[in-house]
């Protein structure tokens, strides 16, 4: 009898000692237990299964989700930076006649990479036969041209050369494709504003030569936006010696209020200057909105999850009545059972998070296979270029947004398996065996 006793005293004695400190091996143990699948706790591993797939679905979902809204207004900045100036200066005072002068003075001024003077002005476009379509003339010099990267760099057909000696106009693969032009065929170009007449103003009608064709990437940029030598333009225009605007372009964009001080003072004239956030504003600002409201929706996804976590602790808790009064007459403080059922549903969280993290970065850096790959299915066109402006579906992982998603995650499925632990650790023995 008395070496029965000692027994069963050491064996009480042996989880107390495994279990004195917070999250061991003892409870370690018994927590993994608790997570393996037994035939009679089928459908709590139902429940466990749901809750892992639920949280792996909506880290996945919310990281491709940010990831393609990141890319989104990433590509739309670089392109519309790289075509549009990052400061439009225009005059006050006067026309705009010294513009070579005041080009010459803003290329000084420190943070400014180039100033480009600009004619523009709206046109009908006419190709083959009877196709058209409205265009947006920018007349440019042609050493600016060819600093600009985002159009020199991208020529997809002819060059420059034709543009330099002032014969030739640039325009973009699908106008060039929508009016049926190839390189060095012609394009005629009508402006409202032509001859003054006796009869009135008569609308200016000419043909140029096509000599290079562009793709920036950007479907409204690359369907409506002809450039024609500055000269050219002035006379078809008829703005001889001037211009309309000077576009400045500055190494930091995200910076350029910090120069319009020193622009004003290279100037020594009145000038009203606009910024690429001014006339951007409400685009980007839509965008920014329109992310903020999606990260929150898609939460409520790894809210669900979370939630599944509880129910499937609260039955798991039910089920282990008997196991948790064992555990507590052997010695097994609250505390201990309490860390051993948060344990069990913080492996949930913990794996489906780790699983969704992984999902969302394969799913990212192969997108575009990936869309083409269900628009062959479909036969459609998933993201079409006349709608999102982009030829291809780009993803932008920000880390920031990402530890963002994981620790949300996380921290859900670690307050989801509170409620249901601390259930666990209030329960004595007696009431465990009872609730069996």
């Amino acid at each position: 009898m008395t070496a029965v006793t000692e027994n069963q005293v050491q064996a009480a004695e042996r989880p107390e000692k495994s279990s004195s400190r917070p999250f061991s091996a003892f409870e370690r143990m018994v927590a993994w237990r608790y997570l393996r699948s037994r035939r009679k706790e089928a459908f709590i591993s139902v429940i466990a299964g749901f809750s892992f797939i639920g949280i792996m679905l909506g880290v996945a979902t919310l990281i491709i989700v940010m990831a393609v809204m990141n890319g989104f207004r990433t590509e739309l900045i670089s392109r519309i930076l790289g075509i549009n100036g990052h400061m439009i200066v225009q005059p006050i005072d006067g026309p705009l006649n010294n513009y070579p002068e005041l080009a010459t003075k803003f290329s000084g001024v420190k943070g400014v990479t180039m100033a480009i003077p600009m004619v523009e002005g709206q046109v009908l476009a006419q190709g083959v036969g009877d196709s058209s379509t409205g265009a947006l003339v920018r007349g440019i010099r042609a050493d600016d041209l060819s600093k600009m990267k985002s159009v020199s760099d991208h020529i997809q057909s002819g060059d420059l050369v034709g543009f330099a000696s002032g014969s030739g106009v640039a325009i973009g693969s699908r106008m060039a494709e929508q009016l049926g032009i190839t390189v060095g065929g012609t394009i005629t170009l009508t402006s409202p504003n032509g001859d003054v007449t006796p009869l009135g103003m008569n609308p200016r009608v000419k043909a140029y030569t096509v000599s290079a064709i562009y793709e920036i990437g950007m479907s409204e940029y690359d369907s409506t936006i002809i450039f024609m030598p500055l000269e050219e333009a002035q006379l078809f225009f008829n703005a001889e010696g001037l211009v309309q605007s000077i576009e400045i372009f500055v190494e930091h964009p995200d910076v350029v209020e910090e120069l319009r001080q020193p622009i004003e003072d290279a100037a020594g004239r009145q000038i009203f200057i606009t910024d690429w956030r001014d006339r951007n504003k409400t685009f980007f600002s839509a965008l920014q909105v329109e992310r903020n409201v999606m990260f929150m929706i898609l939460t409520l996804i790894v809210l669900v999850a979370a939630l599944n976590i509880i129910s499937g602790l609260i039955m798991l808790v039910k089920d282990k009545g008997s196991d948790i009064a064992i555990l507590r007459t052997m010695g097994a403080t609250s505390g201990s059972v309490m860390r051993i059922f948060f344990m069990t549903g913080a492996a949930i969280g913990v794996a489906g998070t780790v699983a969704g993290v992984a999902l969302g970065v394969v799913v990212c850096l192969n997108i575009e296979s990936i869309r083409q790959f269900f628009s062959w299915i479909s036969g459609t066109t998933l993201f079409s270029p006349e709608l999102y402006f982009l030829s291809q579906l780009p993803a932008d992982m920000n880390a920031d947004e990402t530890a963002l998603v994981i620790v949300m995650a996380l921290t859900l499925s670690f307050l989801a398996t509170i409620f249901p632990a601390w259930r666990a650790s209030r329960l004595d023995p007696v009431q465990a065996l009872r609730y069996e």
